[in-house]
């Protein structure tokens, strides 16, 4: 579960597309055109751009090399009716981590944000193990020591946010910037609220969710 980036001009599908990808767990901001798609992705912390390349303003080509050279390496999944080999190679050289034509199955669309994902986190597998905790990226499921752990949506995301950057300090805002997307009311202590509930699940022998006063949390294997 992770917080996506859709680029959309079609309102319809941009609305169909977010609400499956919503369903899945993720969080969704969604830009119309070229010139918010590049603010966007400059301002904020997306795991993942889906990236339309017929935009009203600008090819979604000049989108992505825009926000590659400005330094942005979030990864980039095309969706484009465009089905040339030219325009395929075009976009994989300018930076696109995978390319998907429509029409497409929203469950390839899912597959494919989750493949896309993993390899971002440098996961060849699904399944990431940190200490006794080991969780599964494409079924969205944790165990410890085998003992399968009931976690909320928001009770993964946080938790997928802290394996990805096991042993290193989180910030909570930068957790929250990862977990919610612009339209959802997040109530102050969110994050706190679901770090808590995770280390009581993750009790007693899964890695410990320290807080580091003033900085953040980190996830230790111990």
């Amino acid at each position: 579960m992770a917080r996506i980036l859709l680029v959309e001009d079609e309102a319809p599908l941009a609305r169909a597309l977010a609400t499956s990808l919503r369903l899945a767990g993720h969080s969704v901001d969604v830009a119309h055109d070229g010139e918010s798609a590049i603010t966007l992705a400059l301002e904020e912390p997306f795991a993942l751009i889906s990236l339309d390349v017929g935009l009203p303003d600008m090819s979604g080509f000049d989108v992505l090399r825009t926000i590659r050279a400005r330094g942005i390496v979030t990864p980039v999944l095309i969706l484009t009716a465009r089905d040339g080999l030219d325009d395929r190679i075009a976009g994989l050289d300018l930076g696109a981590d995978d390319y998907l034509l429509k029409p497409f199955e929203p469950t390839e669309l899912h597959a494919r944000i989750r493949a896309v994902l993993r390899r971002a986190q440098g996961a060849a597998s699904s399944v990431v193990e940190v200490g006794a905790l080991s969780i599964d990226l494409s079924r969205a499921s944790a165990t410890v020591n085998g003992r399968p752990l009931e976690l909320r949506r928001r009770e993964w995301a946080v938790l997928e946010r802290l394996v990805a950057k096991a042993g290193q300090i989180v910030p909570k805002d930068r957790l929250l910037a990862e977990v919610f997307s612009f339209e959802e009311i997040v109530a102050p202590n969110a994050i706190e609220v679901y770090v808590a509930r995770l280390r009581r699940k993750l009790e007693p022998d899964g890695p410990v969710i320290r807080t580091m006063r003033g900085l953040g949390y980190i996830l230790d294997a111990g």
